[in-house]
């Protein structure tokens, strides 16, 4: 499951003002939201809801838990264990690397049947639902480029997610040296899966290109910001910023 840590980078997620900020933490589960009205109890239960399946499904199969290679589809697993194993096969890795961002789209989506815009960070992955456009500023750890870039997400009828991964910084297991990956899709778990999958290719910094490449056969992926120190990759749909 998603583990407690520094936040202080959920500052970098911007948009308009008409959106209420509050933040919902149940177990290790710690969401920050944006949405139209400040719904508290709502997102706690929609939390609820989505770990006990997913609690129950890892316990009685440890597998899941621990493979960091794809697993087999399975078909009488809960939705959401569905989705982060499909994520997990699509991108090349184990189904616990689409965690985070598989939690924060079910219940962002969720959240859509009491507010037309919701925005849902869950440790720097984030589903996206705006009708204005959100810049994402991008965390790169040690990278002189932290903080003086991002993504500038222009949501129009479908959700998108923007999710990040590092082997440089945070708890999340990488066998690469990336300070930051960034995907964008249309499907949140995969964009977290698939930021995994492109970080533990990029082994140095003469390796961003071996990453791009890996990303851009990753069905379903729309955009890619690799960063190793000073230096930055760029693919597909990404509308770069200065924060």
């Amino acid at each position: 499951m998603e583990t407690s840590v520094d936040r202080t980078y959920r500052s970098l997620v911007t948009s308009n003002d008409r959106l209420q900020t509050f933040r919902v933490a149940v177990k290790e589960t710690d969401l920050l939201i944006r949405a139209e009205s400040p719904l508290v109890k709502e997102a706690r239960d929609l939390i609820l809801k989505h770990r006990l399946p997913l609690e129950r499904y890892a316990r009685d199969h440890p597998a899941f838990i621990r493979s960091f290679a794809p697993l087999a589809d399975d078909r009488f697993a809960p939705a959401i264990v569905q989705a982060m194993i499909q994520a997990g096969r699509k991108a090349g890795v184990g189904p616990m690397a689409a965690v985070a961002g598989a939690v924060a789209e079910r219940v962002g989506k969720d959240l859509l049947n009491y507010s037309r815009e919701v925005i849902v960070e869950n440790g720097g992955d984030v589903f996206i639902r705006s009708y204005s456009p959100v810049n994402v500023a991008i965390f790169a750890g040690p990278s002189p480029l932290t903080y003086k870039i991002g993504v500038r997400i222009r949501c129009k009828d479908a959700p998108l997610a923007v999710c990040t991964s590092s082997g440089t910084v945070g708890h999340s297991v990488s066998f690469g040296k990336a300070d930051a990956v960034v995907v964008i899709s249309g499907s949140t778990p995969l964009a977290d899966a698939a930021a995994t999958s492109i970080a533990n290719a990029v082994s140095k910094k003469s390796a961003v290109g071996v990453g791009i490449e890996k990303g851009k056969k990753i069905d379903g992926v729309l955009g890619i910001v690799v960063i190793v120190d000073d230096k930055l990759g760029l693919w597909g749909e990404v509308d770069l910023v200065k924060m």
